[in-house]
C-alpha cells in the first residue's frame, strides 16, 4: 500500500447485515481517513431491513448499499480483515490484520434484539479505526 490511508474489509456470510453495519459505521466515524470494503461469501439479495432501521435510529444510513461477492482482490487490499461468521471461507494472505467478531446474526431478530448487536459492532468499530490511526468524527 502506498498511501496512509487504511483499508478495512468486513466480511460475512450475507453482507447484509452485521459486515454492512460494520461499514457504515467505519465509513461515518471514519470518513476520509479510511477506506471501507464489505462483501459475503454468499450474498443476499437485500440489505436486512431490521438492520437499516437499526443503524438509520443512529443516524447511519446503509439502505442504498448492496450486498456484493467476498472479491480476492479486496482480501489483497486490505490492511485488516474482520470476519462474522464466515470461517475458512475468508481467503487468507501473510501480512494481513485478521480479526473474528463473534456477533449473533441479525436475520430474522425484531429490532429490539438488533439494537444490542448494533452497539457492540459500533464499539468494536470504534476500537479498530483508533488502533489503525483513523481520526474519529
Amino acid at each position: 500500500m502506498t498511501d496512509a490511508t487504511p483499508t478495512v474489509l468486513f466480511v460475512c456470510v450475507h453482507n447484509a447485515g452485521r459486515s454492512q453495519m460494520a461499514a457504515g459505521f467505519a465509513r461515518a466515524l471514519g470518513g476520509a481517513g479510511v477506506r471501507v470494503l464489505s462483501g459475503g461469501t454468499e450474498p443476499a439479495d437485500r440489505i436486512n431491513p431490521v438492520a437499516i432501521a437499526a443503524m438509520a435510529e443512529e443516524g447511519v444510513d446503509i439502505s442504498v448499499a448492496v450486498p456484493s461477492i467476498l472479491e480476492v482482490d479486496d482480501v489483497r487490499a486490505a490492511d485488516a480483515v474482520i470476519t462474522m461468521g464466515c470461517g475458512d471461507a475468508c481467503p487468507v494472505f501473510p501480512g494481513k490484520r485478521y480479526e473474528d467478531w463473534e456477533l449473533t446474526d441479525p436475520a430474522g431478530l425484531s429490532i429490539d434484539a438488533v439494537r444490542p448487536i448494533r452497539d457492540d459492532i459500533r464499539r468494536r468499530v470504534e476500537r479498530l479505526l483508533g488502533e489503525l490511526g483513523v481520526t474519529t468524527a
